[in-house]
């Protein structure tokens, strides 16, 4: 019992004092990136100023029809900052604590108060359905029992007497009590535990690794061949004295524009997002939230899936199995009244509310409860029928059967099965006052055990059977017992022993034990955090899966975090990926989405380097041999719009099952540096006998010519396997080119002056050459396994 100092709570004094000198609950946990930074990141990058800079030079120029190539630069920004603002409130919006006051004693009346307004050393006063606003200490307990689950795992209430510790975050199930508070603020476990979810990380996908490194390598080159390509352009055109003469700065720097956009790959990012986009939007019709983008890819490559049981394999309700009769001293009916009255208790725990659907009766009168004590682990009612006073006693079979060893060995059976197991008995002796009382001595007579179990998952066996097949080790981690553990993963035909992880001493441990076990119970939050770590360390990609705050942390430092719909708020914000409907068979449906990803994504970046290859290529040889340059801006614009643009996105979006394999940033480079050479060098051998002996601007139409043969060729061998969609794809893209060189309005908008003379046929004949190189190539890349094209 409280005594009599603590049973008024603080004064008024000793709440204001605690205020003042910082002892009280406020959260100060600001998330780590500002809208500042997010803009910073996606507006003043490299590529986007020099993109900038030559969209200046087409304004100075004041012909706008050479700056369509800017559009990609806003639409790409746009959604890099769409996207991580997102993500950055979803952070914000991360809390454990959700209730909005809670109730203390002060100066000895009861006053409920905001979390915010609770301090060190207040009195908490607890009932039913209130959240622990700051870790606390029992002071007093009466049948109080928390619901920990989405803290520590543990599927089961806890019961909690005088001096047990009560975590923030968690819920008063049943019963009543009181509480001092011993942590507030930053020191309690939920606000330690979202600090830790607040801090921004960006999951880590393969694409977007391989486009930065593209990018990083290209930022290495580009200061070096653009500094060469204005050089080139000022002597091409006389050299300083003469350059401002008859406004010969104006064509070369036009030139040097073409020369620079021809060089960087700017719908590369803007298509890696798109795709990513678009299957984001699918995926949520499949009820499938993703909340990071690159997620999508990354479940294709995952090769380690780590599941919580309670809420991602089983529903994480408990169910009455069945009832077992112990012997015939009891009768049927009698047991079924009895489990009718400890099931009427409405401030008895879950299981009563079990025992409530199956047994009702009005045959009974309630004369006395006991209720529910951890240290005792029974529950008692006295009861009249037709006059007649009889005792029971619902509890651990360990405790309540103690002196009837068959009935406890046969118990002890089923609880080996992995379900929970409850003995009722007869009193034959009076039921002793308080819930603190043991049995021992008490003479019973056993009645029944009531089995209960988990509801797994209907579509929970087939999915793990799929994983099974992709060739994805699948490790059950739970809060719960080892014993119950296996149960539930034999069911699901996961073989093996489970390991209580409680007895893994530390890292070392727990590292021999995954390399010979997949089912652990009794897992700390801080294992499952070790054991992500300690799988990465070996170069696996892990996906965790979980929907309690004991996940959370697995979840963040997983390579993929997938959170059940019915997940904490702080869970869900650090999740890659959310089950909106907790249906665990929609992960067979990211895994193809994030296949069709890779396998496109790959693909459309070889036409985009290709393009940035023979831009490079261009820029230099005519810097060195003092041409001008064999485009102007707005034709390569067309080029790229048809031969990489429109059919890259239709490529992008086209369904691939191609298995992922590892290397794609090594195979992207292999091949799209030599098609881009072979592109490169078909411009010039076309170029070089025409732009002395035919107008530059005919000289430029038909190398522009030439060089979308040779790009169209590029985006056929990467389009197979052909198919009729895909040949229609092809098709119509020359029937574009070829309308936009003969209609008089797009010719003269490109400045395509296709002459029909022999230059014209020189200009294809070239470009088809090349068309064979490309082939060629292709045949040869596709024998190294340079590219795939299988689907």
């Amino acid at each position: 019992m409280l005594d009599a100092r603590i049973r008024e709570g603080l004064t008024s004094a000793e709440v204001a004092e605690r205020h003042a000198d910082g002892r009280g609950n406020t959260q100060h946990q600001p998330s780590s990136r500002s809208i500042g930074d997010i803009l910073r990141e996606n507006i003043f990058t490299l590529f986007n100023g020099i993109l900038t800079a030559c969209f200046v030079a087409v304004i100075v120029l004041g012909d706008l029809r050479d700056g369509f190539f800017y559009g990609v630069v806003v639409v790409n920004a746009l959604i890099g900052i769409v996207q991580e603002v997102r993500a950055k409130l979803v952070l914000d919006r991360a809390a454990l604590l959700a209730a909005p006051e809670s109730r203390v004693r002060r100066d000895g009346r009861v006053v409920e108060i905001p979390i915010e307004g609770v301090v060190l050393d207040d009195l908490l006063v607890l009932r039913p359905g209130d959240q622990i606003p700051a870790d606390a200490r029992v002071a007093d307990s009466t049948a109080l029992s928390l619901d920990e689950s989405l803290l520590t795992g543990e599927s089961e209430p806890l019961f909690k007497d005088e001096g047990a510790t009560l975590l923030s975050g968690s819920h008063v199930v049943s019963g009543t009590g009181y509480a001092i508070v011993t942590a507030v603020g930053a020191d309690s476990y939920a606000s330690k535990l979202t600090s830790e979810i607040r801090k921004h990380s960006l999951v880590h996908s393969e694409l977007r690794d391989a486009t930065n490194r593209i990018l990083v390598y290209l930022s290495w080159i580009l200061g070096p061949i653009i500094l060469i390509t204005l050089i080139g352009r000022v002597l091409t055109y006389g050299g300083w004295n003469e350059l401002f003469v008859d406004a010969r700065w104006r064509r070369a720097l036009l030139d040097a524009v073409a020369a620079v956009v021809g060089m960087i790959p700017e719908g590369l990012v803007l298509l890696t997002s798109l795709a990513f986009g678009v299957a984001a939007i699918q995926l949520a019709g499949r009820k499938v939230l993703v909340q990071e983008l690159a997620a999508v890819e990354v479940l294709a490559r995952v090769d380690v899936l780590c599941l919580d049981k309670t809420g991602t394999l089983t529903t994480g309700e408990l169910v009455l199995d069945r009832t077992e009769r112990l012997g015939d001293a009891v009768g049927e009916d009698e047991a079924a009244i009895a489990l009718a009255a400890f099931g009427a208790d409405d401030a008895g725990n879950a299981t009563a509310g079990i025992l409530s659907s199956r047994f009702r009766s009005e045959a009974y009168r309630v004369v006395r409860r006991i209720p529910f004590s951890s240290a005792t682990k029974y529950s008692g009612v006295v009861v009249t029928v037709d006059g007649v006073e009889s005792s029971w006693v619902l509890g651990a079979p360990e405790r309540v059967l103690a002196e009837h060893a068959d009935a406890l060995t046969r118990a002890n059976g089923i609880a080996a099965t992995g379900q929970r197991t409850l003995a009722l008995v007869r009193a034959i002796d009076p039921l002793p006052h308080g819930s603190h009382v043991p049995l021992a001595g008490l003479t019973v007579e056993p009645a029944a055990l009531i089995v209960l179990s988990e509801t797994v998952r209907p579509e929970a066996e087939a999915t793990l059977g799929y994983f099974a097949e992709q060739s994805v080790r699948v490790v059950v981690m739970s809060g719960d017992n080892p014993i119950t553990v296996a149960a539930i993963a034999r069911t699901l035909n996961l073989q093996g022993e489970a390991i209580d992880a409680s007895s893994l001493r530390d890292d070392a441990a727990l590292a021999e034990a995954l390399a010979t076990s997949d089912i652990f119970g009794r897992v700390s939050p801080e294992q499952k955090r070790a054991a992500v770590g300690l799988l990465r360390e070996q170069g696996r990609t892990v996906a965790m899966t979980g929907d309690g705050v004991n996940d959370a942390m697995a979840i963040k430092d997983a390579n993929l975090g997938i959170a059940m719909g019915t997940a904490t708020a702080a869970t869900k914000a650090v999740s890659r990926l959310v089950l909106l409907d907790n249906r665990f068979d929609r992960l067979p449906d990211v895994l193809a989405f994030g296949r069709r990803v890779i396998a496109n994504v790959e693909r459309v970046s070889n036409i985009f380097l290709a393009k940035t290859v023979y831009g490079i290529l261009l820029a230099l040889v005519s810097a060195v041999l003092l041409w001008p340059f064999p485009f102007l801006p707005r034709q390569l614009t067309l080029v790229s719009t048809l031969a990489i643009g429109i059919p890259s996105f239709f490529l992008a979006l086209a369904p691939n099952r191609r298995i992922y394999r590892p290397g794609v940033l090594k195979r992207i480079l292999r091949y799209s540096i030599p098609t881009g050479v072979i592109a490169g060098l078909t411009c010039v051998v076309a170029y070089l006998p025409l732009y002395r002996s035919i107008p530059l601007h005919e000289a430029r139409s038909i190398t522009t010519i030439s060089l979308f043969c040779v790009s169209l060729w590029i985006l056929c061998v990467l389009t197979r396997p052909l198919n009729g969609p895909r040949l229609a794809l092809l098709g119509a893209v020359a029937a574009a080119m070829v309308l936009v060189c003969v209609i008089p309005f797009t010719a003269n908008f490109f400045e395509m002056h296709v002459p029909l003379t022999i230059e014209l046929l020189w200009g294809i004949v070239v470009g088809a050459v090349g068309a064979v190189c490309i082939e060629l190539f292709y045949r040869f890349a596709r024998r190294r396994e340079l590219v795939f094209d299988r689907e």
